[in-house]
Protein backbone atom coordinates (compact mmCIF):
# COMPACT_ATOMS: atom_id res chain seq x y z
CA UNK A 1 0.00 0.00 0.00
CA UNK A 2 1.61 3.38 -1.18
CA UNK A 3 1.91 5.77 1.92
CA UNK A 4 -0.26 9.32 1.97
CA UNK A 5 1.95 12.15 2.73
CA UNK A 6 0.99 15.48 4.28
CA UNK A 7 1.82 18.63 1.78
CA UNK A 8 5.16 20.95 1.93
CA UNK A 9 3.25 24.19 3.19
CA UNK A 10 1.68 21.52 6.63
CA UNK A 11 5.44 20.71 7.39
CA UNK A 12 6.43 24.13 7.48
CA UNK A 13 4.05 25.11 10.28
CA UNK A 14 5.40 25.79 13.63
CA UNK A 15 4.11 25.22 17.28
CA UNK A 16 3.90 27.26 20.17
CA UNK A 17 6.85 26.68 23.15
CA UNK A 18 3.81 27.09 25.59
CA UNK A 19 1.66 24.31 25.17
CA UNK A 20 4.51 21.90 24.88
CA UNK A 21 6.24 22.51 28.11
CA UNK A 22 2.57 23.23 29.98
CA UNK A 23 2.14 19.07 28.20
CA UNK A 24 5.65 17.99 29.72
CA UNK A 25 5.04 19.88 33.00
CA UNK A 26 1.53 18.13 33.17
CA UNK A 27 3.13 15.12 32.94
CA UNK A 28 5.78 15.37 35.68
CA UNK A 29 2.65 16.17 37.97
CA UNK A 30 1.21 13.27 37.20
CA UNK A 31 4.28 11.26 38.51
CA UNK A 32 3.76 13.43 41.41
CA UNK A 33 6.31 15.62 40.78
CA UNK A 34 5.54 19.10 42.25
CA UNK A 35 5.64 22.06 39.52
CA UNK A 36 5.12 25.75 39.62
CA UNK A 37 3.19 26.79 36.43
CA UNK A 38 5.04 30.14 34.84
CA UNK A 39 4.95 28.92 30.98
CA UNK A 40 1.53 29.39 29.92
CA UNK A 41 0.31 33.10 29.04
CA UNK A 42 -3.10 33.06 30.58
CA UNK A 43 -4.24 35.01 32.96
CA UNK A 44 -5.17 33.31 36.36
CA UNK A 45 -8.28 35.53 36.87
CA UNK A 46 -11.77 34.55 36.33
CA UNK A 47 -13.59 35.92 33.20
CA UNK A 48 -15.73 38.92 35.01
CA UNK A 49 -18.95 37.82 36.42
CA UNK A 50 -21.07 40.05 34.26
CA UNK A 51 -19.41 38.65 31.25
CA UNK A 52 -19.83 35.18 31.84
CA UNK A 53 -23.68 36.06 32.90
CA UNK A 54 -24.18 37.69 29.63
CA UNK A 55 -22.67 34.78 27.61
CA UNK A 56 -25.65 32.72 29.67
CA UNK A 57 -28.11 34.74 29.49
CA UNK A 58 -27.91 34.43 25.63
CA UNK A 59 -27.45 31.07 25.44
CA UNK A 60 -30.79 30.64 27.45
CA UNK A 61 -32.17 32.94 24.91
CA UNK A 62 -31.24 31.01 21.95
CA UNK A 63 -28.24 32.82 21.05
CA UNK A 64 -26.69 29.33 20.18
CA UNK A 65 -27.28 29.29 16.07
CA UNK A 66 -25.18 30.68 12.79
CA UNK A 67 -24.65 33.95 12.72
CA UNK A 68 -23.05 36.96 10.08
CA UNK A 69 -19.26 35.79 9.64
CA UNK A 70 -18.17 38.77 10.17
CA UNK A 71 -19.63 39.23 13.29
CA UNK A 72 -22.91 40.99 15.03
CA UNK A 73 -23.54 44.06 14.68
CA UNK A 74 -24.03 44.60 18.28
CA UNK A 75 -20.15 43.61 18.86
CA UNK A 76 -18.77 44.84 15.47
CA UNK A 77 -19.89 48.56 16.85
CA UNK A 78 -19.08 48.15 20.13
CA UNK A 79 -15.56 47.22 18.71
CA UNK A 80 -15.74 50.03 16.51
CA UNK A 81 -16.24 52.30 19.42
CA UNK A 82 -13.52 51.20 21.52
CA UNK A 83 -11.00 50.89 19.17
CA UNK A 84 -12.08 54.45 18.19
CA UNK A 85 -11.74 55.62 21.51
CA UNK A 86 -8.72 54.07 22.42
CA UNK A 87 -6.35 54.53 19.96
CA UNK A 88 -7.69 57.64 18.77
CA UNK A 89 -9.15 57.30 15.46
CA UNK A 90 -12.30 57.11 13.36
CA UNK A 91 -13.73 53.51 12.49
CA UNK A 92 -17.04 52.78 11.03
CA UNK A 93 -18.28 49.42 12.39
CA UNK A 94 -17.95 47.47 8.98
CA UNK A 95 -14.13 48.13 8.84
CA UNK A 96 -14.64 45.64 12.22
CA UNK A 97 -14.48 41.86 12.14
CA UNK A 98 -14.88 39.23 14.39
CA UNK A 99 -12.91 35.60 14.82
CA UNK A 100 -12.55 32.95 16.65
CA UNK A 101 -10.03 34.71 18.53
CA UNK A 102 -6.62 36.74 17.44
CA UNK A 103 -4.86 33.76 16.08
CA UNK A 104 -7.36 33.63 12.92
CA UNK A 105 -6.72 37.59 11.82
CA UNK A 106 -2.18 36.78 12.26
CA UNK A 107 -2.93 33.70 9.39
CA UNK A 108 -5.87 35.00 7.42
CA UNK A 109 -3.69 38.41 7.07
CA UNK A 110 -0.88 36.46 5.78
CA UNK A 111 -3.16 34.22 3.60
CA UNK A 112 -4.44 37.47 2.16
CA UNK A 113 -1.66 39.60 1.29
CA UNK A 114 1.19 37.17 1.18
CA UNK A 115 2.71 34.42 -1.08
CA UNK A 116 5.71 33.07 -3.03
CA UNK A 117 8.71 35.81 -3.10
CA UNK A 118 7.14 38.05 -0.61
CA UNK A 119 8.91 39.45 2.37
CA UNK A 120 7.39 39.91 6.03
CA UNK A 121 8.60 41.39 8.75
CA UNK A 122 8.24 40.27 12.01
CA UNK A 123 9.31 40.90 15.52
CA UNK A 124 12.56 38.74 17.14
CA UNK A 125 11.80 37.37 19.30
CA UNK A 126 8.21 37.51 18.98
CA UNK A 127 4.81 35.48 18.91
CA UNK A 128 5.97 32.21 17.22
CA UNK A 129 3.03 31.99 15.15
CA UNK A 130 4.34 35.36 13.09
CA UNK A 131 6.87 33.22 11.85
CA UNK A 132 4.92 29.73 11.30
CA UNK A 133 2.16 31.84 9.20
CA UNK A 134 4.59 33.27 6.74
CA UNK A 135 6.55 29.97 6.17
CA UNK A 136 3.52 28.12 5.53
CA UNK A 137 2.49 30.51 3.16
CA UNK A 138 5.43 29.96 1.14
CA UNK A 139 6.75 33.69 1.91
CA UNK A 140 10.59 34.82 3.41
CA UNK A 141 10.23 35.61 6.79
CA UNK A 142 12.64 38.68 7.79
CA UNK A 143 13.51 39.36 11.42
CA UNK A 144 13.53 42.35 12.95
CA UNK A 145 15.77 42.28 15.98
CA UNK A 146 14.35 44.06 19.23
CA UNK A 147 17.27 44.77 21.34
CA UNK A 148 17.15 44.56 24.85
CA UNK A 149 19.22 47.98 25.54
CA UNK A 150 16.48 49.71 23.90
CA UNK A 151 14.12 47.87 26.54
CA UNK A 152 13.13 45.45 23.16
CA UNK A 153 11.91 48.16 21.09
CA UNK A 154 13.28 48.02 17.62
CA UNK A 155 16.03 50.12 16.11
CA UNK A 156 13.66 52.22 13.13
CA UNK A 157 17.02 52.18 11.00
CA UNK A 158 17.39 48.66 11.27
CA UNK A 159 13.47 48.22 10.11
CA UNK A 160 14.38 50.69 7.32
CA UNK A 161 17.33 48.91 6.61
CA UNK A 162 15.00 45.24 6.32
CA UNK A 163 12.03 47.20 4.03
CA UNK A 164 12.18 46.54 0.31
CA UNK A 165 9.99 45.92 -2.67
CA UNK A 166 9.24 42.95 -1.88
CA UNK A 167 8.17 43.20 1.49
CA UNK A 168 4.42 42.79 1.59
CA UNK A 169 3.53 42.72 5.15
CA UNK A 170 5.20 44.38 8.71
CA UNK A 171 3.73 42.82 11.83
CA UNK A 172 4.41 44.84 15.19
CA UNK A 173 3.36 43.75 18.80
CA UNK A 174 3.12 45.73 21.93
CA UNK A 175 2.54 45.23 24.46
CA UNK A 176 5.25 42.43 23.46
CA UNK A 177 5.12 39.01 23.97
CA UNK A 178 7.73 37.57 25.12
CA UNK A 179 9.46 40.34 26.25
CA UNK A 180 6.82 43.09 27.71
CA UNK A 181 8.35 45.93 26.02
CA UNK A 182 6.78 49.08 24.77
CA UNK A 183 7.14 50.39 21.28
CA UNK A 184 8.22 53.87 22.12
CA UNK A 185 6.07 56.60 19.82
CA UNK A 186 8.84 58.08 18.00
CA UNK A 187 10.02 55.01 16.61
CA UNK A 188 6.40 54.33 15.91
CA UNK A 189 6.60 57.34 14.00
CA UNK A 190 10.05 56.59 12.01
CA UNK A 191 8.54 53.11 10.93
CA UNK A 192 5.46 54.71 9.85
CA UNK A 193 7.73 57.27 7.44
CA UNK A 194 9.77 54.08 6.23
CA UNK A 195 6.33 51.86 5.44
CA UNK A 196 4.63 54.37 3.78
CA UNK A 197 7.66 54.51 1.04
CA UNK A 198 7.14 51.03 0.34
CA UNK A 199 3.79 48.58 -0.84
CA UNK A 200 3.43 47.25 2.63
CA UNK A 201 0.16 46.27 4.84
CA UNK A 202 0.77 46.62 8.60
CA UNK A 203 -0.40 44.17 11.02
CA UNK A 204 0.01 45.78 14.53
CA UNK A 205 -1.40 42.91 17.61
CA UNK A 206 -2.57 44.95 20.19
CA UNK A 207 -3.71 42.13 22.24
CA UNK A 208 -2.26 43.47 25.48
CA UNK A 209 -2.87 47.13 24.99
CA UNK A 210 -4.78 47.39 28.12
CA UNK A 211 -2.03 45.88 30.34
CA UNK A 212 0.46 48.65 30.84
CA UNK A 213 2.16 50.20 34.21
CA UNK A 214 3.34 53.65 33.87
CA UNK A 215 3.76 53.80 30.11
CA UNK A 216 1.51 54.42 27.15
CA UNK A 217 1.45 51.91 24.28
CA UNK A 218 0.91 54.00 21.21
CA UNK A 219 -0.83 52.04 18.32
CA UNK A 220 0.86 52.46 14.49
CA UNK A 221 -3.01 52.91 13.29
CA UNK A 222 -2.81 56.54 14.95
CA UNK A 223 -0.82 58.04 12.75
CA UNK A 224 -1.38 59.96 9.67
CA UNK A 225 -2.00 57.52 6.40
CA UNK A 226 -1.46 54.91 8.37
CA UNK A 227 -5.11 53.37 9.35
CA UNK A 228 -5.98 52.45 5.38
CA UNK A 229 -2.85 49.87 5.41
CA UNK A 230 -2.99 48.44 9.09
CA UNK A 231 -4.64 45.62 10.76
CA UNK A 232 -5.61 46.44 14.08
CA UNK A 233 -5.96 43.39 15.98
CA UNK A 234 -7.15 43.28 19.64
CA UNK A 235 -8.87 40.53 21.67
CA UNK A 236 -10.93 39.09 24.75
CA UNK A 237 -8.21 36.41 26.42
CA UNK A 238 -5.91 38.75 27.60
CA UNK A 239 -7.98 42.00 28.93
CA UNK A 240 -10.93 39.82 30.25
CA UNK A 241 -9.61 36.69 30.94
CA UNK A 242 -11.21 34.92 28.41
CA UNK A 243 -9.03 32.94 26.64
CA UNK A 244 -11.40 29.66 26.54
CA UNK A 245 -14.07 31.77 24.89
CA UNK A 246 -12.01 31.89 21.48
CA UNK A 247 -12.72 35.24 20.94
CA UNK A 248 -10.91 38.23 18.91
CA UNK A 249 -11.66 41.71 16.75
CA UNK A 250 -9.67 43.17 14.22
CA UNK A 251 -9.97 46.74 12.06
CA UNK A 252 -9.27 46.27 8.71
CA UNK A 253 -8.88 48.54 5.72
CA UNK A 254 -11.56 48.28 3.56
CA UNK A 255 -9.98 46.39 0.62
CA UNK A 256 -9.07 43.52 3.13
CA UNK A 257 -12.57 43.14 4.94
CA UNK A 258 -14.59 40.93 1.41
CA UNK A 259 -10.63 38.99 1.22
CA UNK A 260 -10.99 38.01 5.47
CA UNK A 261 -13.88 37.53 5.34
CA UNK A 262 -13.57 34.80 2.96
CA UNK A 263 -11.37 32.92 5.09
CA UNK A 264 -13.76 33.40 7.95
CA UNK A 265 -16.62 31.50 6.18
CA UNK A 266 -14.46 29.04 4.73
CA UNK A 267 -13.07 28.24 8.02
CA UNK A 268 -15.45 28.65 10.55
CA UNK A 269 -18.07 29.78 9.35
CA UNK A 270 -18.75 32.38 12.43
CA UNK A 271 -18.22 32.98 16.43
CA UNK A 272 -21.03 31.65 18.18
CA UNK A 273 -23.83 34.35 19.02
CA UNK A 274 -23.43 33.49 22.66
CA UNK A 275 -19.85 34.10 22.63
CA UNK A 276 -20.41 37.83 20.78
CA UNK A 277 -22.75 38.72 23.43
CA UNK A 278 -20.39 38.15 26.04
CA UNK A 279 -17.96 40.06 24.22
CA UNK A 280 -20.25 43.24 23.98
CA UNK A 281 -20.73 42.97 27.93
CA UNK A 282 -17.30 43.04 28.44
CA UNK A 283 -16.74 46.19 26.21
CA UNK A 284 -19.30 47.76 27.43
CA UNK A 285 -20.12 47.16 30.81
CA UNK A 286 -17.99 47.59 33.98
CA UNK A 287 -14.21 47.69 33.58
CA UNK A 288 -13.51 47.11 37.15
CA UNK A 289 -11.92 43.87 37.12
CA UNK A 290 -9.63 44.72 34.17
CA UNK A 291 -8.20 47.39 36.55
CA UNK A 292 -8.11 45.10 39.15
CA UNK A 293 -6.24 42.90 37.37
CA UNK A 294 -4.26 45.04 35.84
CA UNK A 295 -3.08 46.47 39.59
CA UNK A 296 -2.29 42.89 40.47
CA UNK A 297 0.26 41.96 38.06
CA UNK A 298 1.75 45.45 38.50
CA UNK A 299 2.35 44.19 42.24
CA UNK A 300 3.68 40.84 41.08
CA UNK A 301 5.78 42.30 38.25
CA UNK A 302 7.46 45.02 41.13
CA UNK A 303 8.37 41.84 43.26
CA UNK A 304 9.45 39.50 40.31
CA UNK A 305 11.79 41.69 38.43
CA UNK A 306 14.16 42.98 41.69
CA UNK A 307 13.92 39.01 42.86
CA UNK A 308 15.40 37.92 39.87
CA UNK A 309 18.13 40.70 39.32
CA UNK A 310 18.91 39.57 42.75
CA UNK A 311 19.95 36.06 41.85
CA UNK A 312 23.91 36.29 40.36
CA UNK A 313 24.00 35.93 36.81
CA UNK A 314 20.54 36.33 36.08
CA UNK A 315 19.24 40.76 34.90
CA UNK A 316 16.16 41.38 33.87
CA UNK A 317 14.59 45.37 32.45
CA UNK A 318 11.31 46.31 33.70
CA UNK A 319 8.65 45.13 31.32
CA UNK A 320 6.17 48.00 30.47
CA UNK A 321 3.56 46.15 30.01
CA UNK A 322 1.81 42.19 29.02
CA UNK A 323 2.42 40.13 32.17
CA UNK A 324 6.08 38.49 31.16
CA UNK A 325 9.77 39.34 32.42
CA UNK A 326 12.31 38.40 30.09
CA UNK A 327 15.50 37.58 31.46
CA UNK A 328 18.89 37.21 30.32
CA UNK A 329 20.94 34.35 31.71
CA UNK A 330 24.07 34.77 29.51
CA UNK A 331 25.81 35.30 32.75
CA UNK A 332 25.00 31.50 33.63
CA UNK A 333 27.51 28.59 33.17
CA UNK A 334 24.85 26.72 31.55
CA UNK A 335 22.87 27.88 28.02
CA UNK A 336 18.96 29.07 28.05
CA UNK A 337 18.03 26.11 27.05
CA UNK A 338 19.11 23.93 29.53
CA UNK A 339 18.43 26.40 32.58
CA UNK A 340 14.66 25.88 31.45
CA UNK A 341 14.76 22.02 30.82
CA UNK A 342 16.69 21.71 34.13
CA UNK A 343 14.45 24.24 36.00
CA UNK A 344 11.53 22.06 35.39
CA UNK A 345 13.47 18.63 35.66
CA UNK A 346 14.95 19.43 38.42
CA UNK A 347 13.63 22.43 40.09
CA UNK A 348 9.94 22.08 39.36
CA UNK A 349 9.12 25.64 37.44
CA UNK A 350 7.97 25.95 34.38
CA UNK A 351 9.11 28.21 32.14
CA UNK A 352 10.48 28.83 28.31
CA UNK A 353 14.08 29.81 26.75
CA UNK A 354 14.17 32.60 24.93
CA UNK A 355 14.83 30.50 21.63
CA UNK A 356 11.24 29.30 21.42
CA UNK A 357 10.73 33.13 20.19
CA UNK A 358 13.31 33.51 17.58
CA UNK A 359 16.99 33.69 16.99
CA UNK A 360 17.41 36.81 18.65
CA UNK A 361 16.64 35.86 22.54
CA UNK A 362 18.94 32.61 23.03
CA UNK A 363 20.45 34.16 26.27
CA UNK A 364 16.85 34.85 27.82
CA UNK A 365 13.70 32.89 29.31
CA UNK A 366 10.13 33.66 29.79
CA UNK A 367 8.81 33.73 32.99
CA UNK A 368 5.09 34.31 32.67
CA UNK A 369 3.56 36.44 35.84
CA UNK A 370 0.00 35.19 35.15
CA UNK A 371 0.35 33.37 38.48
CA UNK A 372 -0.38 33.81 42.35
CA UNK A 373 2.51 36.20 43.98
CA UNK A 374 3.11 33.09 46.01
CA UNK A 375 4.20 31.05 43.41
CA UNK A 376 5.86 33.45 42.48
CA UNK A 377 7.86 33.34 45.48
CA UNK A 378 8.19 29.96 45.60
CA UNK A 379 9.48 29.98 42.29
CA UNK A 380 11.98 32.68 42.86
CA UNK A 381 13.71 30.98 45.76
CA UNK A 382 13.67 27.41 43.34
CA UNK A 383 15.86 29.63 40.90
CA UNK A 384 17.80 30.49 43.38
CA UNK A 385 18.61 27.38 44.42
CA UNK A 386 19.22 25.71 41.43
CA UNK A 387 21.65 28.75 40.24
CA UNK A 388 23.41 28.49 43.88
CA UNK A 389 24.15 24.96 42.95
CA UNK A 390 26.16 25.64 39.90
CA UNK A 391 28.55 26.55 41.57
CA UNK A 392 29.35 23.62 43.99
Amino acid sequence: MRRANVTDAVSRLGTEGAFAVLARARALEADGHDVIHLEIGEPDFETPPHVAEAGVDAIRAGETHYCQTAGLPALREAAAASLSSSRNVALDPQNVLVANGAKPFLFFTVLATCGAGDEVIYPDPGFPIYESAVRFVGATPVPLPLREERGFSFDPAELESLLSERTRLVILNAPHNPTGGVIPGADLERAAAAILRTPAWVLTDEVYSRITYDVVAPSIASLPDLLDRTILLDGFSKTFSMTGWRLGYAAVPTDLVDPLTRLIVNSTSCVPPFVQLAGVAALEGPQDAVVEMVAEFRRRRDYLVPALNSIPGISCIEPGGAFYAFPNVSQLPLDADTVAERLLVEAGVALLAGRAFGIHATDHLRVSYASSLSNLEQAVERIRAFVASLDT
